[in-house]
């Protein structure tokens, strides 16, 4: 297993969310969970989304295999983000003329006063669509040649610029700090695609996409384009079920009292560390080897990175869960409560936490299983897995929201990720999960976990008592 490109970007992903919680903790220091706060986060609810599936892998898992079988790479790369390139900037220009119809869209709960308050920033947001894209095309170039940790690093800059935008804003009126961090969202994403731009000439794949529109020679690439087209959708939707989750889970969360998308942004963000740290840490760095693998028919390579992976997300993220449930609450308050983050709102917050990390172990693992779809062309599979996922996770947050408010649409994501997990395992083969679990490792995971569980409950009660 490629331990050096896990570890590389897990220091990188760490290093970016470690700046991201203190712009979080800023933010919630200077905007609380309130009117404008939610308004901030819904309006960046949607180029989030996209920012999530294509930094997260989607794009990668359906581009890495087409671009590792092409025999004129700069051709069909070039073909591939121009036909993107236009396609966003269309969607962008009509989202900047027309942005309270989406508004609408991402949040049927609101009134027309909040809408209207809303659609300006959403227009604002939705431009960091296009650059994240740029970035994540040349981020795939990059791991082709196994470099990560450029991409790892480059979301430090997108939140020091919102950190910048706070820092200059803070004593002016929440709407004002509101639009500021909408700017600031375009000012970090200009500075993602420079330093990407920077590692594509000094690794000389610059040559390749130059090459790429020197040279374009679109009927050699004709069979290419097609093969691509037709594994894209079914690949962004399948890579996508998590994302896709938390975006329907928001738009729910429109209905609920204000405050509530609000706990579901501070705690996704939260969860989303260790699910980065190691799950997609590990699947971005195996994911070129995995292709290269099974390309060359080499399987017992390709499934012994399975095995590896297996173990090394089984611990990390098992001990991740733990700590999120059974620590959920002095977290919370050490992070955000101060200033217009009460204690009431931690409490709230911690709840939605706890809900969240019951379904971190098998959304991590569920993107472990999944190389091997993409890597050998079954997309579609993964589509109708990420589907029937969405399905059960909608009809769960719908039974659950009236009960357990924010809580139960955290609670209805991490059901979906159990059912993500078992379809994907299912569709890979069970014979291949089956000996991992008969190992002796099964044992030492059990062991360590009662003990750990054992110590964070004892720590929890000495803290809870210190702090409250």
């Amino acid at each position: 297993m490629r331990l050096k490109s896990i570890f590389t970007n897990s220091f990188g992903i760490l290093l970016s969310r470690i700046v991201g919680f203190l712009r979080d903790v800023i933010m919630a220091s200077v905007l609380g969970a309130s009117y404008w706060s939610d308004i901030f986060f819904l309006a960046n609810r949607l180029p989030n989304l996209f920012r999530n599936i294509f930094a997260e892998g989607a794009f990668t898992q359906a581009f890495m295999p087409s671009f590792v079988a092409s025999a004129n790479k700069g051709v069909f790369s070039t073909a591939i983000f121009l036909r993107f390139s236009l396609f966003i900037i269309f969607g962008s220009l009509l989202v900047t003329f027309a942005p309270e119809y989406i508004t609408k869209l991402l949040a049927m709960g609101w009134d027309a006063e909040r809408i209207a308050d809303t659609a300006p920033l959403t227009a604002i947001n939705f431009w960091y669509l296009y650059l994240i894209f740029i970035v994540t095309f040349i981020a795939t170039l990059l791991q082709y040649k196994e470099h990560f940790i450029t991409t790892a690093m480059s979301t430090v800059l997108l939140n020091l610029a919102m950190i910048v935008a706070l820092l200059l804003s803070m004593k002016s009126d929440p709407k004002t700090i509101a639009y500021a961090l909408s700017v600031s969202v375009l000012v970090g994403g200009a500075l993602q695609v420079l330093v990407h731009l920077i590692a594509l000439y000094k690794l000389k794949l610059s040559k390749l996409l130059i090459g790429g529109w020197k040279y374009r020679k679109e009927k050699e690439i004709g069979q290419e384009k097609k093969k691509f087209t037709s594994l894209f959708i079914p690949a962004v939707w399948g890579g996508s079920s998590m994302q896709i989750n938390s975006f329907i889970g928001t738009i729910i969360a429109s209905f609920l009292v204000t405050g509530s998308v609000s706990y579901l942004a501070y705690a996704q963000r939260l969860f989303q560390l260790p699910l980065a740290l190691f799950a997609i840490a590990t699947a971005t760095a195996l994911f070129p080897s995995i292709s290269k693998a099974l390309k060359n028919d080499n399987k017992t390579t390709a499934y012994q990175h399975l095995d590896n992976g297996f173990w090394l997300l089984t611990f990390t993220l098992g001990a991740a869960t733990l700590g999120g449930v059974l620590l959920s609450e002095p977290i919370i308050w050490l992070l955000f409560e101060r200033g217009a983050f009460n204690s009431e709102k931690t409490i709230q917050t911690a709840h939605v936490l706890s809900m969240f990390m019951l379904g971190l172990l098998p959304l991590g693992l569920a993107k472990l299983f999944s190389l091997f779809l993409y890597a050998s062309y079954r997309q579609g599979k993964a589509a109708m897995i990420a589907t029937i996922s969405v399905i059960i996770n909608i009809i769960a947050s719908l039974l659950l929201m009236k009960p357990l408010g924010a809580m139960g649409i955290a609670l209805a994501g991490s059901i979906g990720g159990w059912v993500l997990f078992i379809l994907t395992v299912k569709e890979v083969g069970f014979e291949h999960l089956t000996p991992m679990l008969k190992s002796k490792k099964s044992l030492y995971f059990i062991v360590s976990m009662v003990l750990f569980a054992l110590f964070l409950y004892a720590m929890n009660i000495l803290i809870m008592g210190w702090i409250r």
